[in-house]
């Protein structure tokens, strides 16, 4: 039983992962260093748990300041730290799309223990795990994409620009993040009528600016007249 459980909390996150893995149309990342992303997200929870934990006993569990500071905003930020001092400036980020493979992997491997501990240390059954797939799980994704999305644009901007979409990166993840908390915590009877429009405009979103770092790559083929570089 145990088995199947951590299956069921672990699957939907590598599954999502892998999509958006594949979605790079040109030069696809090393196993590796996304293996390597994925790991350091995971690792991440332990000290963002810490981190929360002692902000709860300062601050207390305002709803709004749990929605957009406890929880999506130290969880963003630490995603997005490991992102700018590990793979931000590395060599194998030469693509736009590039920082949406890298931040999915982080965001997948930190919810993916979430949705483990969530496992093991609740009483949960098979339709909780689902439902937490298509919450939290690809909530985290997504909101990696969003971050993924604007450290590409960072990366392959000049000037005033490197800022912007560097405070992009990390502001607008916590935003979405935390309108995404907020929504379940105060709509505690009709939350589903709110987040379910919520996660198909982020998934909408998601893909628009997945396509948008495709079309922006440097591998891309230039059509010249009727010929194809």
């Amino acid at each position: 039983m145990l088995i199947s459980l951590l299956t069921a909390a672990i699957a939907p996150g590598l599954a999502l992962l892998i999509y958006f893995y594949l979605k790079d149309k040109y030069e696809a990342e090393p196993v590796n260093m996304v293996i390597k992303l994925y790991v350091l997200g995971l690792i991440i929870v332990i000290p963002t748990v810490i981190l929360q934990h002692g902000f709860l006993l300062g601050f207390g569990e305002s709803k709004a300041l749990f929605s957009f500071v406890i929880s999506g905003g130290i969880e963003e930020c630490m995603k997005w730290l490991i992102l700018y001092f590990i793979i931000y400036k590395h060599a194998e980020f030469d693509e736009p799309y590039d920082g949406i493979v890298y931040a999915v992997a982080a965001s997948i491997g930190f919810a993916t223990l979430e949705n483990v501990i969530f496992a093991v240390t609740q009483t949960s059954s098979f339709s909780d795990l689902l439902v937490r797939a298509f919450l939290p799980v690809s909530g985290h994704a997504l909101f990696g994409v969003i971050m993924g999305y604007y450290l590409g644009k960072a990366k392959f901007s000049q000037g005033t620009l490197v800022t912007k979409y560097l405070l992009y990166s990390l502001l607008l993840p916590i935003l979405w993040h935390g309108i995404f908390d907020y929504i379940l915590l105060v709509s505690k009877s009709f939350w589903v009528w709110f987040i379910v429009p919520f996660m198909i405009l982020l998934w909408i979103k998601g893909i628009w600016r997945v396509n948008l770092a495709n079309a922006g790559s440097p591998s891309k083929p230039r059509v010249m007249g009727n010929y194809t570089e």
